[in-house]
Parts: C-alpha cells; sequence; structure tokens
C-alpha cells in the first residue's frame, strides 16, 4: 500500500509519527497549545478525499473515528474537531483536534491561530506515550 508514498515534507517537520494504522500514520502536531493529530493515508498522490477508493475511504473513516475517540478520551475537551483542508499542503491529511473553550484560538478555527507552541521535549513524550497506549488498547 505505501509504494510511491512520500510524506509532504511540512508535514515531516510539524509532526512527530505516533503509529501506523492499516491505512493512515498517525501524527502529533508539535503545538502544545492544542492537542492535534494528524492521519496521513500512505497511498500516492492523494489530494481530495474522493480521490480514495471506496474501500479506502470506509477504512479512513474507521480509522478517523478511532483515533478521535482515543484523543477524546486522553484529552479533555469540550469539542472534537475534524477537517481536511488542503490548501496549504496538498497532500491528503486529515486533522482531528482537541478543542477546549477558552484556547488560544476558541471558538475560532486553529488554522492560522498565532505562532505554533512547540511542547517541551518531556510533555511531548508524555503525551506521546499516553496516546500510543490508548491507541494499543481500543484499537
Amino acid at each position: 500500500m505505501s509504494g510511491g508514498f512520500v510524506l509532504d515534507s511540512r508535514l515531516e517537520a510539524d509532526t512527530r509519527h505516533l503509529t501506523s494504522l492499516p491505512l493512515c500514520d498517525v501524527r502529533l502536531m508539535n503545538d502544545a497549545r492544542f492537542p492535534w493529530l494528524v492521519l496521513v493515508p500512505r497511498q500516492p498522490q492523494l489530494v481530495e478525499l474522493l480521490d480514495l477508493s471506496d474501500e479506502a475511504s470506509a477504512t479512513l473513516w474507521k480509522e478517523i473515528r478511532h483515533i478521535a475517540a482515543v484523543l477524546r478520551e486522553i484529552v479533555p475537551c469540550d469539542k472534537i474537531n475534524i477537517g481536511a483542508l488542503g490548501n496549504i499542503v496538498r497532500q491528503l491529511h486529515i486533522h482531528i483536534v482537541a478543542r477546549k473553550e477558552g484556547d488560544a484560538a476558541w471558538p475560532g478555527p486553529v488554522w492560522g491561530s498565532g505562532r505554533a507552541q512547540p511542547y517541551g521535549a518531556d510533555d511531548l513524550h508524555s503525551l506521546a506515550e499516553r496516546l500510543k497506549r490508548a491507541m494499543d488498547v481500543s484499537g
């Protein structure tokens, strides 16, 4: 499934790989203001959701639901935002963001809201490990 797949360099720079699901890699956005996961289908040349086969589309939605549930379980939040924009990074990727009233962008979108505040090394490691454990247990 991954033959010819190359991760966009901006996604590589802004996120940390957590795990691989049957279709997608799960990556943690390095912005401590928002608990934020990104799913990237490991298929070459995908830009839009409609570029996926029916089977891959069904798998993607299953993975989105699974990862959103894990994020909601691990991170206290008021709302889970799910989106696929791709205006800057064209490679198909899905954002799953845990939002809390009063967060740095509330009630607006997280995209384009100020500058990312990278996690400290210990905080990044701790959150990544908690998420990976929850993905393994509930997967």
